[in-house]
C-alpha cells in the first residue's frame, strides 16, 4: 500500500489530519452533525450557570429570558458564519486567520484563542469534577484530574471520536433536561416567577452580553468541526445546522438556569449540586451527576481539540514543522490538559465569580477578530483563499499584515470605554446606566475599518476567470454560495 494511502486511511477512527488540508477523498459527513454536535456542546451546566448570571445580576426572569435569546441569536449568527468556512477551505478555523493578520501576525489571535480554550478546559472541568466527585464518591479534585483524562483521550484520537460523542451526549442531555423541566414545571411557582417582571435597559444589555459572548466565544473552534464535509456542502446548511442546534442547546440551558436562580437562588458554589438536587430520589440524582458531566465532555473535547490545533498554528508560523500525527497530537494535547487540570484545581473556589468575569472581558478580544475574519472571507475574498500562501510567510498574505493587526487593535481598545467588568469599567458605561455594549462596538467598528483599510488589497485575492485557485490544492477551493 502507498504510504498516503496508509497515512490517511477513509473511515479510520484515530484522526490522521492536524492543521493539513483535507483532501476531497477523505470528506465525510453531513450538516446535521453538526447540529447534534453543537447542541450536545450548549446542553450543559456551564451554560445554565450563565443563564443564572442574568437573574443573579439582578434581571428578572421573563426579561432574563428574553434578553438571553436575542444574545443567542445575534452570536450565534456571528459564529455560524464561521462554520460556513470549513467546508470551503478545508482547513481548522484559526489558520484561515493568516489570510488576514498574515501568516506570523495570526499568532495575536492564536494567543488568545489558546488562552480561552485553556481557559474554558478549566472552568468547564471545575464544574465536571464537582459532577464525578459526587458520582464516585472521590472528592471534587480527584473528579477534575479523572475527568480530564477522559477529556484528553476523547480529543486524541481526534475528529471522528468527537463527532460519536457529540452524538450521544446530545441524546443524554435532552433526556436530563426534559426530565428537569417536569420536575420545575410541577414544583416551581413558574406563572409567579414569570409575573413578577420590570424591565431595565443596562441590565438587559448586560443579559445579552453573557449569552452573545457565550455564542462569539465558540468562533475560533466552528470549522474544526465542518472541515471534513465535502466541499460542495451548501454553506446555508452548514449555518443553519450550527445555528440551530447552539441556540437551541443554548437557550434550553440558560432560561432552565434563570428559572431555577429566580426560584432557589444562585451563587452559592455548588452549581452543579444546586441542578442535580431537583432530581428527586437518589438513583436519579446518580443518573443526573453522569448526565452533567457526560455533557461537560463534549465541550471540553473541542477545547481540547482547538487549543491543540491553535498552538500547532502558532508554531507553523514560525517554523516548518512536519506531519503531526497521532502520537505528537496526544503530546500537546496532554500538555493543554496538564495546563488547563492546573488552573482548575487552583481556581476552584468562588467559581461563578470568576467565571462570569472571565466570559465578558474574553468577549473583547473575539469580536474584532470575528469582524475581521468575516468581512474578509466574505466580502474581499469572496470565500477564496490561497491554501499554499496561508503557509508561507513571503507568500501573497506575507508574514504580518500591519493593517489587519492595526484594525484589529483599534477594535480591543475602541470597546474599553463601553466595558462593564470586575476587572475594569469603562468611563462611559455610567452614562449608558450600567449597559455593557462593548461587544456591540467589537463587531461594528473593526468590520467598517477593516472593509476600508483593506480595499487596497482586493486585487490580490486568488482566483482567475474561472475562481480557480493559485494554490497546491488539485482542485479549486471556491465553490459559490448557491
Amino acid at each position: 500500500m502507498p504510504r498516503d494511502e496508509k497515512t490517511h486511511r477513509p473511515g479510520g477512527l484515530v484522526e490522521r489530519h492536524s492543521i493539513d488540508f483535507i483532501p476531497d477523498s477523505e470528506r465525510h459527513g453531513r450538516p446535521s452533525g453538526l447540529f447534534s454536535l453543537w447542541f450536545a456542546a450548549n446542553l450543559q451546566i456551564s451554560a445554565v450557570v450563565t443563564g443564572s448570571l442574568a437573574v443573579v445580576f439582578g434581571l428578572d426572569a421573563l426579561w432574563s429570558l428574553v434578553a438571553l435569546l436575542a444574545g443567542n441569536l445575534l452570536g450565534g449568527t456571528v459564529m455560524a458564519l464561521h462554520a460556513a468556512q470549513g467546508p470551503r477551505l478545508g482547513l481548522p478555523q484559526m489558520i484561515s486567520s493568516r489570510a488576514q493578520f498574515g501568516v506570523r501576525g495570526a499568532v495575536v489571535p492564536l494567543v488568545c484563542s489558546v488562552t480561552m480554550y485553556i481557559g474554558f478546559f478549566a472552568s468547564s472541568s471545575v464544574l465536571a469534577g464537582q459532577a464525578v466527585g459526587h458520582l464516585a464518591h472521590t472528592g471534587e479534585t480527584a473528579g477534575i484530574v479523572v475527568f480530564a483524562v477522559a477529556t484528553a483521550v476523547t480529543a486524541a484520537v481526534g475528529y471522528r471520536m468527537i463527532h460519536r460523542v457529540g452524538k450521544i451526549a446530545a441524546a443524554v442531555g435532552a433526556v436530563a433536561f426534559l426530565y428537569l423541566g417536569v420536575r420545575m414545571a410541577h414544583a416551581a411557582p413558574l406563572g409567579t416567577i414569570l409575573a413578577a417582571h420590570h424591565f431595565s435597559a443596562p441590565l438587559f444589555l448586560l443579559a445579552m452580553s453573557l449569552s452573545a459572548s457565550w455564542q462569539l466565544g465558540f468562533g475560533p473552534y466552528v470549522a474544526d468541526s465542518s472541515r471534513y464535509l465535502p466541499r460542495e456542502t451548501r454553506p446555508r446548511s452548514v449555518f443553519w445546522a450550527t445555528l440551530g442546534g447552539s441556540v437551541l442547546g443554548a437557550q434550553w440551558s440558560m432560561g432552565f438556569g434563570a428559572l431555577a436562580a429566580a426560584w432557589h437562588g444562585g451563587g452559592d458554589g455548588d452549581e452543579v449540586g444546586r441542578v442535580v438536587g431537583m432530581g428527586g430520589s437518589a438513583a436519579v440524582t446518580l443518573l443526573l451527576y453522569f448526565a452533567v458531566a457526560f455533557g461537560k465532555l463534549t465541550v471540553n473535547v473541542l477545547n481540547t481539540y482547538g487549543g491543540f490545533m491553535s498552538v500547532i498554528t502558532g508554531i507553523s508560523g514560525f517554523r516548518r514543522l512536519g506531519p503531526v500525527g497521532p502520537r505528537a497530537r496526544a503530546l500537546y494535547v496532554g500538555a493543554i490538559m496538564l495546563t488547563g487540570t492546573t488552573l482548575a484545581l487552583l481556581g476552584r473556589g468562588h467559581f461563578l465569580e470568576s467565571f462570569s468575569t472571565f466570559l465578558l472581558f474574553l468577549l473583547i478580544f473575539f469580536t474584532p477578530w470575528s469582524a475581521i475574519n468575516l468581512v474578509d472571507f466574505y466580502l474581499l475574498s469572496r470565500e477564496r483563499y490561497d491554501i499554499a500562501a496561508l503557509s508561507d510567510p513571503r507568500g501573497r498574505y506575507g508574514a504580518w499584515n500591519v493593517r489587519a493587526l492595526t484594525t484589529y487593535t483599534i477594535g480591543v481598545l475602541a470597546q474599553l470605554p463601553f466595558l462593564s467588568s470586575e476587572l475594569y469599567t469603562g468611563p462611559l458605561v455610567s452614562r449608558l446606566g450600567g449597559a455593557d455594549v462593548s461587544w456591540i462596538v467589537g463587531l461594528v467598528l473593526p468590520a467598517l475599518v477593516y472593509r476600508l483599510v483593506a480595499r487596497r488589497d482586493q486585487g490580490t485575492v486568488p482566483g482567475g476567470k474561472d475562481g480557480a485557485l493559485e494554490s497546491a490544492v488539485p482542485r479549486p477551493v471556491e465553490v459559490r454560495s448557491r
